[in-house]
């Protein structure tokens, strides 16, 4: 029971794992907005890749 109660301490007490947890907001956050803003972004990209293969084009 010793050995359980010292791992649940060196776990609580590690901070290592914060640096994971805030990348994971990070990025669920960002994944949250560009759900939000898929279609301006899919225009967005339509229109710059248009853009592109007209310059090609030309």
């Amino acid at each position: 029971m010793n050995n359980v109660q010292t791992f649940f301490k060196n776990f609580w007490n590690d901070e290592e794992g914060l640096e994971t947890i805030e990348i994971l907001l990070i990025l669920s956050v960002l994944i949250v907005i560009a759900i939000m803003f898929k279609d301006k972004i899919m225009e967005w990209a339509t229109k710059l890749f248009d853009d592109i293969d007209s310059e090609i084009m030309n």
